[in-house]
Formats: C-alpha cells, structure tokens, sequence
C-alpha cells in the first residue's frame, strides 16, 4: 500500500497506473480513490499515467485534527506531485475533489494543463445554496423517502442530518452493492476533526477570482443534479470552461459512480487532445536532442 509523506508530514495513499501524459483523480468528501478505479481507471490506462489518492482523513490517508479546506487540500495535492516527480498534469475531480482541483489550478496554474471538475460545489458558492428553495434539498430528501428514511420538514435544510441519514442507505454502486455502509470513518471526520467547518472556508478561490482560473476547465454535471445552478455559474465565470451535461440518474450528483462509461469517455474526450499534443511534443524533444 504505497503512502507519500508530504512536507507537512501528512502521508497520502496513492495508486499509479497506466503511461501516457500524467492524470491525477480527485474523489469527494466520504469517499476514496477505489470509486475511480471500478471502471473508469481501466477505460483511460492506455491513454494516461494515471494517480489516484485518498484525499487527507479519508481511505487510508492520515486523520488529521484540521486542514481539510480546500486550500489545504490543493496544497497537499501540490505537495504530492512533488514527491511523486509530477511536474504537469491534468486533473479529474468529483464534487471536493473537484474543488480542490480548482483551487490547485488558481494557485499553480503552470502544474495544471487541464481540469475537468464534476459537479464541483465550491465554498464561495455556498451562498447561492442556503436558501430554503434550493433544489437540491428536494432531490436529496426524495433520495433519503424512497430509501425509507422520511425526512421531517424542520430537517430538509440540515445538512449534517441529511448526511448522517445517507449513511444508513446501503451502498449503491460497486461489487459491495446492497451491503451496509460503516458510517465509523465519516462520523470520526465530522465529530473529532474541524473537516465540517473547514470545508465552509472560502479561501483564496472567491467570486472575485473565478476569472484568474486560466486552465482550461471542462464543467461536468447531471441534467438533475441540485448543483445545475452552480455549474451554469461556473460556466459563465470562470475565465476558459466548457459545459457538458450528463444524462438524468437517480441520484444525480454522483456520476462517476452512476453512469462511469460516460463520465470516462467525456473525460478522454476533454483531455485527450492534451494527451497527444504532450506526446508529439516529447517525440519532438528526443528526436532534437539526438540530431
């Protein structure tokens, strides 16, 4: 099980497939590097070397009692290529995974050659989300009622409830499908780390920078997803993205577990260009350097 050890001492757990132009993917909060390697890590190994980590407190990545903003996490993710000798690469993120990305494309947009951000929430949004008529609060409810845990209308709108309720649906996805979840890691996060108010931080990517974000960003979202607002924003923001909408899933917000065939062909479809492009290039350096 291999882990890297940071300069701040943290150590990582990684996972590194594949050849070609380097990708790193980035899962969301509670979950780990393994939702990325149930199918679309082996539909991009021929295209790109491929580094997955558990991000910081969660897989089998050290708990740490705080640094879990996203400007922490962007610079764990910094420091992580440098231990691993990845000077460039293009990233993939899912929900804070994809925050995380876009705040490393802010800081460090000369290690950044693309990102493609799945429904990436973003502190600085959160705003447009606290009101009682966000849709997501619909959609999360009727998720939570048609697995049998009604959700009492004083609770629609507290987000650490509705979490806790969702670690009582059995999984969803994977060869563990059906089985129950053990709630123990996240309760441990939530309870005995500042994780739920570190995440709230807005830091150094605010409405006001959006447009320093030069990378090209690729926005992926579901058609009924409760962040379709976000990703409309975003869109229109940030300084060079492109919108793609994935098909309608039950779930919505969690694509890379429910329709990974789409997500990891529109993936190779956003990167791939960058893919060939630093393969002719370093054909062009050996070939220079041995005329």
């Amino acid at each position: 099980m291999p882990k890297a050890t940071l300069r701040s001492g943290v150590k990582l757990h990684y996972q590194q497939v594949g050849k070609g132009p380097d990708l790193v993917m980035l899962h969301g909060l509670t979950g780990n590097l393994a939702v990325w390697h149930l199918k679309i890590v082996p539909a991009l190994w021929d295209h790109f070397r491929i580094t997955t980590y558990d991000l910081r407190g969660h897989g089998y990545s050290e708990v740490t009692p705080s640094g879990y903003s996203p400007d922490d996490m962007a610079t764990d993710l910094h420091d992580l290529l440098d231990e691993l000798g990845i000077e460039q690469a293009a990233f993939v993120g899912h929900s804070y995974g994809a925050d995380t990305a876009l705040y490393f494309a802010l800081r460090y947009p000369e290690r950044a050659r693309a990102v493609v951000a799945i429904e990436p929430a973003l502190p600085a949004m959160i705003a447009m989300r606290a009101t009682e008529d966000w849709e997501g609060w619909s959609y999360w409810t009727e998720v939570l009622e048609k697995a049998g845990h009604p959700v009492p209308p004083e609770r629609r709108t507290d987000v650490r409830y509705l979490l806790n309720q969702s670690l009582l649906i059995p999984k969803k996805w994977g060869p563990l499908q059906g089985l129950p979840r053990n709630p123990a890691p996240f309760l441990r996060l939530m309870d005995e780390t500042t994780m739920a108010e570190d995440t709230l931080q807005v830091g150094s990517l605010t409405l006001e920078r959006m447009r320093d974000v030069k990378t090209p960003v690729t926005l992926m979202c579901s058609e009924s997803s409760g962040f379709v607002g976000t990703h409309e924003y975003l869109h229109e923001n940030l300084g060079n993205a492109h919108s793609v909408f994935l098909p309608r899933t039950e779930w919505g917000h969690f694509g890379p577990m429910e329709q990974p065939e789409i997500v990891a062909a529109e993936v190779l479809r956003a990167l791939e260009p960058q893919a060939i492009a630093t393969e002719i290039g370093t054909e062009v350096s050996t070939e220079m350097s041995s005329s």
